[in-house]
């Protein structure tokens, strides 16, 4: 009865509309405590001194330290002209008051954060360079998961192989020049062996196939290049110490993004055509987006795997995080298992790894950071997915995202009485949708009442662009930020099929509440049983095990909790 009482209260805040226009009032509402001026005059040294002293080996008071390290530098929010963050030699004093003023509960210190991430990133790149590649770490619990000793040998070898086969190399040049030839063969075996990332579809997509390619090349010691169009160019750092990743305009081979199923170097056609030659030819198209035909998925059968090995260019197009068929490959087996002996943990050391926004970016994430949730006691992220071509009615899908918010716990129900914010807990509340109206109604609900728990809930959504429109830049920085921001929730809701909710998941190692369509379960939503992205249209095991050793795949991977027909990595 109880929980009956609580849902009809708040459907019926729901249903209430602001008419004074005070729903846009709440992001006025972000008075958030700064530390002292570290850098003040003399007074104010000697009153830290003083206040030091008396509360020497206890709490100041409670303060999130990423605020505190990033405004001990200057108030700065992570420019692209900031120094770095992570043991500056220059912030000494920041150093001593942090010691002494820190959250007892959060007493973590700038010098015992893992920046490097148990290993997985290179110490060896100027950070000024890419701020989020030592930053991230500061705004982001520990991991729960530890990469393998296996894992990073590999990654220190893939990144010297990267130098040695780099864009403008002796070794790249010369398998280049395979690419010139009017045979279009490869004579011998080329040293260099690489992979080209194509990219399509929206930038969840492009973060899922980009760290597939990689998980690819790595598996087979090919060479991973992307092709950075315009709309793409610029958002992310260089990954690999010493190099680039990305592919020369002067690339022999012209018009990528034209490549589809009609392209009669794609490996399903060559397949079709009953072509001979594949493993000696100079390049094959991987045709992998949704759409792909019966041909394009023996990509994932073991004897095309021993095949396109050969081929010293794979131009590679994809939507999709197509990982998991790879430990489908019986030859993988043993060197995935030492990779990767946790299985819920294959996308998230890899994204971490690959995945740095550019210092344009990264000021994005930290200013909404600071913005949205900095100084609250919860974050909580809310990544609401409405499909054109599965449209679901306003009120239908705010009433699933409330039933599921409610029913999990992840916001509380409120109570009809007036909100006090004396010393009340607050949850700050992220939507990211394409228009605002989810926010602004979650926002009415919260605005004026207390909550069951006492909590005040604050919501923000940072942009509604009311439109994909993925082949615009300003799009697409404002797109890949705020997956960023979702991946620092302490607490994630996303939408069934969205990869853009896939990578916020991964990159914050979260388990997150999945919304559900509505023809797959009369439950709101349910929560994943890891970080892993799910391969929502991977090919049936009889494409490559005919004879039923398909059956291997128990073993590896499971039914997605947001499709029926997919699969996702778990232990």
């Amino acid at each position: 009865m109880a929980a009956a009482t609580t849902t009809t209260t708040t459907t019926t805040a729901l249903k209430r509309r602001s008419r004074d226009g005070e729903a846009g009032r709440e992001s006025g509402a972000r008075g958030m405590m700064r530390p002292p001026a570290v850098g003040g005059t003399v007074t104010g040294l000697l009153f830290l001194a003083v206040v030091m002293v008396v509360v020497w080996g206890g709490t100041y008071r409670r303060q999130t330290w990423p605020e505190m390290l990033i405004w001990g530098q200057g108030g700065v929010a992570a420019s692209s002209s900031s120094a770095n963050c992570v043991g500056q030699e220059s912030n000494e004093f920041y150093g001593f008051y942090f010691l002494f003023f820190s959250d007892e509960e959060n007493d973590a210190s700038p010098s015992s954060v893992d920046k490097l991430l148990g290993g997985l990133l290179s110490p060896d790149f100027e950070e000024a360079s890419c701020l989020s590649r030592y930053q991230a770490a500061l705004y982001r619990k520990p991991s729960l998961y530890s990469p393998s000793a296996h894992l990073l040998r590999r990654l220190r070898d893939y990144e010297a192989l990267h130098r040695k086969c780099a864009p403008h190399t002796d070794l790249y040049n010369r398998s280049a020049a395979l690419l010139r030839s009017a045979a279009g063969n490869a004579s011998a075996p080329a040293e260099c062996n690489y992979v080209v990332w194509i990219p399509h579809n929206g930038i969840g997509n492009r973060v899922l196939t980009i760290v597939s390619a990689f998980f690819y090349a790595l598996l087979n010691h090919k060479v991973l290049l992307l092709h950075s169009t315009d709309d793409f160019a610029g958002l992310l750092c260089e990954p690999f110490p010493g190099t680039t990743w990305t592919l020369p305009a002067d690339f022999p081979l012209h018009n990528l993004l034209e490549l589809d199923t009609g392209a009669p170097q794609s490996f399903g056609n060559l397949l079709k055509s009953k072509d001979s030659s594949i493993g000696s030819r100079s390049h094959v198209y991987l045709h992998l987006p949704w759409y792909y035909r019966e041909g394009d998925k023996r990509f994932f059968c073991e004897d095309a795997q021993r095949t396109l090995r050969k081929v010293p260019w794979l131009l590679l197009k994809s939507d999709h995080y197509f990982v998991p068929s790879l430990f489908l490959v019986p030859e993988y087996a043993g060197e995935l298992r030492r990779l990767f002996p946790e299985r819920s943990a294959v996308f998230h050391h890899l994204v971490r790894y690959l995945l740095h926004p550019s210092n344009e970016v990264w000021e994005r994430v930290v200013g909404n950071y600071r913005e949205y949730f900095e100084g609250a006691d919860e974050r909580v992220g809310i990544q609401i997915r409405v499909f054109d071509n599965f449209p679901v009615p306003f009120d239908q899908m705010l009433n699933q995202v409330m039933n599921c918010s409610l029913g999990a716990g992840v916001l509380p129900a409120v109570t009809g009485e007036a909100a006090s914010s004396v010393d009340a807990k607050v949850k700050a509340v992220v939507v990211t949708n394409l228009r605002s109206g989810y926010s602004e109604r979650i926002r009415e609900v919260y605005h004026q009442q207390a909550t069951a728990t006492g909590e005040v809930v604050r919501v923000f959504q940072p942009s509604h662009e009311e439109a994909q429109a993925t082949e615009h830049r300003g799009h697409n920085v404002k797109a890949l930020a705020e997956i960023e921001l979702l991946s620092l929730s302490d607490v994630l809701v996303t939408s069934a099929w969205s990869t853009f909710g896939y990578v916020a998941q991964g990159l914050g190692g979260l388990k997150p509440w999945v919304l559900l369509r509505h023809t797959q379960s009369a439950d709101a939503c349910r929560r994943a049983a890891s970080p892993e992205p799910c391969f929502l249209m991977p090919p049936a095991p009889a494409q490559c095990f005919r004879d039923g050793g398909g059956n291997a795949m128990l073993s590896n991977v499971r039914q997605c909790e947001d499709e029926v027909n997919g699969i996702k990595l778990f232990d």
